[in-house]
C-alpha cells in the first residue's frame, strides 16, 4: 500500500521505542490531556443541554406557546379568529382566555395570598399544554361552567392545607358598590383539581373555567386572548413573527421567548463561557504536544540531517513532524469524544449513585427548578469540538515542524 514518505516516517516515530522516556512521557500526557479536555467538555456541554431542555419543558408546562391578543383591550367575537389561526401551518392547537390577578383565602387555614387567575375552556385546555397531564388529584372534567370549580397547585394547597371538595373564595381588584360602601369582589369556588407543574406555577397559578371567569371579572364574553401551541417550541419566535404579518395591525403577537428569553439568553452565555474555559484544557494540552514535539525533534537531529543529505526537502521534514502530532491529536480526540458519549450518557445515573452513597444532593429542585442531572447529546456540539481539537492540535505541530525543517545537515552531522 502505497504511502507518502513524510507519513511513512512520521508514523515510525510515533511507533518506535525511544531511548529517551521523557519524551515518551510527555507525548502521552499530550494525548491524555487532549482526551481529558474534549471528554469533559463534550459531557458539560450535554449537561447543560439537558438542563435547557429540562427547564423549557418545564416552562411550557404551563404556558402556552404564542399568545395573541387585541392592543388595549378585551378580544370579542374571538370564535372566528380561532378557526383562522388554526388554519395556519406548525399550528397544532388554540383555545382562549381570561387572566387576571387576585387574591385566594382560606377559612380553614386563615391564610391569604396573591395568585395569577386563569379562565381556560377545559376541552381545549391540553391542545394548548398538557394540564390535565399535571393533575396529581381531581380531573379536568370536573371543572364545568356555573360550578366555580378551581384547580390549584399542589405547593398551594399543601401551603393553604386544601385537599378536593374545599373552599376557598377568591378576590378580585375589581371593587363592587354596595349600601355598606365599597367593597372588593368575592366569589366563594370549590377546588376539584390539584395540579404538580413545577416550582414556577405551583404556588402562583390557579385555574377556573372560561364563562366562570367571564362572570368573575364582568369580561361580558369578551376573552384576553388566544393562546397557541405549535409544532416545535424552538420555532415559536419565527412563527409570532408570521402571524404578526399575516393578522390586523390591532393585534399583538407574543411567544413563550419574550417572555423567559432572558433566563434562557444567560444559560446560552453560561455555556458558551463555559465551553470557552473548559477549551483552555485542550489549549493546556496542545502545548504539551508542541514541547514533546520540539523534544523530538532535538532528539532526531541527526536522523533529519542525514534524511536531507539523502534528498529529502524541507516540506517532507515538516511533513514528518505534523504528521507525528497529527496522529497523537487524532488518537487523543477519538478518545477523548470515546470518553465524554460515555459519561454524557451515564452522568444523570453516576450523579445518582453518589448522593445515594454519600447522601448528598447534588441537584436541588428548589435552586435548579430540575431535581436530577439530566443530559442531551447535540451531535452539532460534539463535532465542533472535535474539530477544534483537531485544529488545536495541527497549529501546535507547525513550530516544531519549521524547527525541524531548518536544521542544517552540516551543523547537526558536525560533531556525530
Amino acid at each position: 500500500m502505497f504511502r507518502p514518505f513524510y507519513a511513512f516516517v512520521g508514523l515510525r516515530y510515533t511507533r518506535v521505542k525511544r531511548k529517551n522516556h521523557f519524551i515518551s512521557f510527555i507525548s502521552l500526557m499530550s494525548v491524555l490531556g487532549i482526551a481529558l479536555g474534549v471528554g469533559v467538555l463534550i459531557a458539560v456541554l450535554s449537561v447543560m443541554n439537558g438542563f435547557n431542555k429540562e427547564i423549557r419543558a418545564q416552562m411550557l408546562s404551563g404556558t402556552p406557546h404564542i399568545t395573541v391578543g387585541v392592543l388595549g383591550e378585551a378580544l370579542s367575537n374571538w370564535q372566528p379568529l380561532i378557526k383562522t389561526i388554526k388554519s395556519y401551518p406548525n399550528v397544532k392547537g388554540a383555545a382562549p382566555y381570561i387572566f387576571n390577578q387576585g387574591m385566594i383565602s382560606s377559612l380553614h387555614s386563615g391564610r391569604v395570598q396573591g395568585v395569577l387567575i386563569r379562565g381556560i375552556d377545559p376541552k381545549q385546555i391540553n391542545d394548548v399544554y398538557p394540564l390535565g397531564e399535571h393533575l396529581v388529584k381531581g380531573s379536568l372534567q370536573a371543572l364545568k361552567a356555573g360550578s366555580f370549580g378551581i384547580i390549584v397547585g399542589r405547593a398551594l394547597a399543601n401551603n393553604f392545607g386544601l385537599t378536593i371538595n374545599d373552599k376557598v373564595s377568591l378576590i378580585t381588584p375589581e371593587a363592587s358598590v354596595t349600601p355598606a360602601g365599597i367593597l372588593p369582589r368575592i366569589k366563594r369556588f370549590t377546588v376539584v383539581g390539584i395540579f404538580e407543574i413545577g416550582d414556577l406555577y405551583d404556588d402562583k397559578q390557579v385555574f377556573i373555567d372560561l364563562k366562570d371567569a367571564d362572570k368573575l371579572f364582568r369580561m361580558q364574553g369578551t376573552v384576553n386572548g388566544i393562546q397557541l401551541k405549535v409544532n416545535d417550541e424552538l420555532e415559536a419566535p419565527m412563527i409570532a413573527r408570521d402571524l404578526q404579518r399575516r393578522l390586523q395591525q390591532d393585534y399583538w403577537v407574543m411567544d413563550w421567548t419574550q417572555e423567559f428569553g432572558s433566563f434562557f439568553r444567560a444559560l446560552q452565555i453560561q455555556k458558551t463561557v463555559m465551553a470557552f474555559i473548559l477549551l483552555l484544557i485542550i489549549a493546556v494540552a496542545a502545548f504539551n504536544l508542541v514541547s514533546s514535539l520540539v523534544m523530538m525533534v532535538a532528539d532526531k537531529r541527526s536522523d533529519i540531517a542525514i534524511l536531507r543529505t539523502l534528498g529529502a526537502s524541507r516540506k517532507s521534514i515538516m511533513g514528518i513532524f505534523i504528521a507525528q502530532g497529527g496522529l497523537i491529536g487524532i488518537f487523543g480526540t477519538v478518545l477523548g469524544v470515546v470518553f465524554g458519549l460515555i459519561l454524557a450518557l451515564n452522568v444523570t445515573a453516576l450523579a445518582n449513585t453518589i448522593q445515594e452513597i454519600f447522601n448528598v444532593e447534588l441537584v436541588s429542585k428548589d435552586v435548579y427548578l430540575v431535581g436530577f442531572l439530566p443530559s442531551e447529546i447535540h451531535t452539532l456540539d460534539v463535532l465542533c469540538i472535535a474539530l477544534l481539537a483537531l485544529v488545536m492540535s495541527f497549529l501546535a505541530t507547525l513550530y516544531p515542524a519549521w524547527r525541524a525543517a531548518s536544521i542544517q545537515p552540516a551543523e547537526a552531522l558536525r560533531y556525530e
